[in-house]
């Protein structure tokens, strides 16, 4: 689950436009996080074929941060005609990104792996001036083993952010 569909309520209560928001999940674990928590308006179960068969070609838009390796075709699916998917994450192999679920409904595939420093200000001030926050599991440096452990396993919530300053003392 991504920090964005916390973002993505803010930007509605903020006034820069409604939006329905829907969380899409491996582990159906997250459902009430997303709907309580998030204020999402619906949730799917990446892996339940009935339910995203049933949300087929109703969402804009989706901002995909998964890291892993996984098809884009049930994502891209979900897409209405022209709706844009966004890859954030990077995964250490290539993505196969089917070409007639694009050209059918001139649907968009892009992505970013991080904006400029202008860019990283300005969604840092507008978090910060729309009590935008973000749920992470801090983690000290000589964790980073063990959370690279609990990501290949799927056992983390949110993301982890190393404690860098906390490491790096003076001798």
């Amino acid at each position: 689950m991504s920090q964005f569909f916390k973002s993505g309520k803010a930007f509605e209560e903020c006034q820069l436009g409604s939006i329905n928001l829907t969380v899409i999940s491996t582990s159906p674990s997250k459902k009430d996080d997303a709907i309580v928590r998030l204020q999402a308006d619906a949730f799917l179960v990446s892996h339940d074929k009935d339910k995203m068969q049933a949300g087929m070609e109703t969402l804009d838009g989706i901002i995909d941060t998964v890291s892993a390796v996984h098809d884009l075709g049930p994502l891209i699916g979900l897409l209405k005609s022209q709706g844009v998917l966004v890859l954030l994450g990077i995964p250490n192999k290539p993505l196969e990104i089917p070409a007639s679920l694009l050209l059918s409904s001139r649907k968009v595939v892009g992505g970013s792996a991080i904006g400029g420093i202008a860019e990283t200000q300005e969604m840092i001030d507008f978090a910060a001036n729309n009590k935008i926050t973000a749920d992470v599991e801090i983690i000290p440096m000589e964790y980073v083993n063990i959370a690279m452990e609990r990501l290949a396993k799927g056992d983390v919530k949110f993301r982890f952010v190393i404690d860098i300053a906390n490491t790096l003392k003076a001798t």
